[in-house]
C-alpha cells in the first residue's frame, strides 16, 4: 500500500508541475505577444468601445435611476461625449476606491466619477480639461456647535473616502480621518455621531440634503478652494486631446449648461424633493424583483460553480496533505496556511486587479469563480483530510488483502464513509460561501448585494433594501440547511448502530 501512495502522489505532484507550466507558457506568450503601450497609440485612437468606470452609488453624479438605469451628470456627458466621437460607451460600475487599479489593470478605458486633478493623479494619468466646479463644504451633525469651519476640524474624526481628494483636504486640515467608502455612508455615520465631520463636495451634499431632507446633519462652511472634475485615462493613452475637443464644443454650444441645469437647476432640486417621498414600503417593493433576478442569475450560479470546483481542489489538496513524499505534502501545507491566513476580500483583489498585471486577465465572475474555489478549496481540504483520517485503518488493510489497490480501495471503500463524517462541516463551508459571494460586488460581479447599494445610494434607504437583502441571504441558507439534513439522514441510512 505505501509502494500505492508513493505512486499515486508522485502522479499528482506530475500533474501539478503540468498544471502550472499550462499557465506559465500562455502567460508568457500572452506577455510576448502583448500590444504596444498605451503611450504609442495615436493621438486620434479612441477606442470604438470606451469602457468607462463609474461608482453608479454617488448621486447626483453617478447613480441608479428608480428603473435601475444607469444615470446622472457624469453618465450623461461621457455618453453625449461618446455619441458625438462616434463610438459606442460602455460603463463598468466600480466601487471608487477600486477605480484607478480598475484603469491600471486595463478593465476600464476611462474614469468618469467627478476626479479632481490632483498633482499625484496628473502625473500618474491623463486629465481631461475640467468639465465642471464645485467646492468642497464642511458638514457636521445638526447638534454640534463646536465646528464652524474647516480650520475647527483639527483633531475630530472625519468621514471620508480614502483615495478622495475630500480625504486629502480634511487631511491637511488636522482631522483624523475615518475610511468610509460612500459620501451617503458617511452622512450617516455622521448623523449617528460616529464621525464629527464630512468634508465633500458642495453639490454632491446638497443634492443629499435636498433628497432625504435628513435635518440630523447641516453644512456650516465651505471650504477657500475651489475644485475641478475631469476624466482620467491611462497615461499616454492618446484620445484626451479628441474629449478636450468636445467638452469646449458642448460648452459653447450650450449643451454643457444644460446638462448642468438638468442636475443643479432649481427643477433638479423639486425633482430631488418629489423622488425623495416615495415611501420606504415603495421603495423596498420596487427593488424585490431585481434583487431576486440578480440572486438567481448570480448569486446561486456563484456558489454552485464555485463550491463544486472547491470541492475537488480539497480532495486533491487533502490527498497531497496526507502524501509520504515530503514535497508533496509540504505543498499541500502551504497552499493551506496561505488561503487561511490571507482575507477572502484580499484574494479577490489579487486574482481580479493583481493578475492581469502577470498577462492573466479574467472576467469579474470568471475572477469571482476562481477566488472563491482556491478558497473554498483551502477550508475544505482539512475537512476531508480529517474525514478520510476518521475511517478505521481496517478498511484499508481489508482492502487491500482482497485485491484492491489504493485509488479503488479510494474510491469504493474509503469516501464513500468519509464523506458521512464530512457533510456536516462541509454543509457549514457552504452556508458561508453562500455570505462570502457578497464580497465580489467589490470586483463587478453585479450580484445581490450590488443591487441592493445601487438601490440604496439614491434612496438612501438602507434599513429596508440591506434587510431585504439579508432575507435573501437567510433563505438561501434557510434551504439547504434542510438540503444538508436530509442528506446526512440519507448517508446514516446503514449504519450499525
Amino acid at each position: 500500500m505505501v509502494h500505492n501512495v508513493r505512486l499515486l502522489a508522485a502522479r499528482v505532484v506530475l500533474a501539478v508541475v503540468a498544471v502550472l507550466l499550462a499557465l506559465a507558457g500562455p502567460a508568457g506568450v500572452a506577455r510576448a505577444a502583448a500590444p504596444e503601450p498605451a503611450h504609442a497609440a495615436p493621438a486620434a485612437a479612441v477606442p470604438k468601445v470606451l469602457r468607462v468606470g463609474t461608482e453608479g452609488v454617488y448621486p447626483p453624479f453617478s447613480y441608479h435611476a428608480a428603473n435601475g438605469s444607469l444615470t446622472g451628470y457624469d453618465v450623461e456627458l461621457i455618453q453625449q461625449i461618446g455619441k458625438r466621437l462616434g463610438v459606442q460607451v460602455q460603463f463598468v460600475q466600480t466601487p471608487f476606491d477600486s477605480i484607478f487599479a480598475a484603469l491600471e489593470s486595463g478593465r476600464i478605458d476611462l474614469v468618469a466619477n467627478e476626479i479632481s486633478p490632483t498633482p499625484e493623479r496628473q502625473a500618474k494619468y491623463d486629465l481631461s480639461a475640467p468639465y465642471i466646479s464645485t467646492t468642497g463644504v464642511v458638514v457636521v451633525g445638526a447638534g454640534n456647535k463646536d465646528i464652524r469651519s474647516l480650520a475647527d476640524i483639527k483633531g475630530k474624526r472625519a468621514g471620508q473616502s480614502l483615495t478622495s481628494n475630500w480625504s486629502q483636504v480634511a487631511k491637511k486640515a488636522g482631522a483624523t480621518i475615518v475610511p468610509i467608502q460612500d459620501m451617503d455612508k458617511a452622512m450617516t455615520a455622521l448623523a449617528q455621531n460616529r464621525v464629527q465631520v464630512v468634508v465633500n463636495d458642495e453639490l454632491a451634499v446638497r443634492n443629499y440634503l435636498n433628497t432625504t431632507g435628513n435635518k440630523q446633519v447641516k453644512i456650516v462652511s465651505t471650504t477657500d478652494d475651489k475644485t475641478d472634475s475631469v476624466f482620467a485615462a491611462r497615461k499616454g493613452s492618446g484620445y484626451m486631446p479628441q474629449i478636450n475637443a468636445q467638452i469646449a464644443a458642448m460648452r459653447n454650444d450650450g449643451a454643457l449648461q444644460q446638462l448642468y441645469d438638468k442636475y443643479f437647476g432649481s427643477k433638479a432640486q423639486q425633482q430631488e424633493k418629489q423622488a425623495g417621498s416615495r415611501s420606504s414600503w415603495q421603495i423596498v417593493r420596487d427593488n424585490l424583483w431585481p434583487m431576486l433576478l440578480a440572486t438567481l442569475r448570480t448569486t446561486i450560479p456563484l456558489t454552485a460553480i464555485s463550491f463544486v470546483l472547491g470541492l475537488a481542489i480539497a480532495l486533491l489538496i487533502a490527498l497531497m496533505r496526507r502524501s509520504t513524499i515530503a514535497i508533496v505534502s509540504w505543498l499541500a501545507r502551504a497552499y493551506i496556511s496561505i488561503i487561511r491566513g490571507t482575507p477572502l476580500l484580499v484574494q479577490l483583489f489579487i486574482v481580479f486587479y493583481g493578475l492581469p498585471q502577470l498577462g492573466l486577465k479574467f472576467s469579474p465572475f470568471g475572477a469571482a469563480i476562481l477566488a472563491l474555489s482556491l478558497n473554498v478549496g483551502g477550508y475544505a481540504a482539512e475537512v476531508i483530510r480529517s474525514a478520510i483520517a476518521a475511517v478505521p485503518q481496517g478498511q484499508w488493510e481489508a482492502a487491500e488483502t482482497i485485491g484492491m489497490d489504493y485509488r479503488t480501495t479510494l474510491r469504493r471503500v474509503v469516501l464513500p464513509q468519509a464523506a458521512r463524517i464530512a457533510v456536516p462541516p462541509l454543509g457549514n463551508t457552504l452556508v458561508s460561501l453562500v455570505k462570502d459571494t457578497s464580497l465580489t460586488s467589490v470586483i463587478l460581479v453585479a450580484d445581490l448585494f450590488q443591487k441592493a447599494q445601487n438601490a440604496a445610494a439614491p434612496t438612501f434607504e438602507y434599513m429596508g433594501l440591506y434587510t431585504a437583502a439579508a432575507a435573501y441571504y437567510w433563505v438561501i441558507c434557510f434551504v439547504l440547511n434542510a438540503l444538508q439534513g436530509r442528506l446526512e439522514k440519507r448517508l446514516n441510512r446503514y449504519v450499525v448502530r
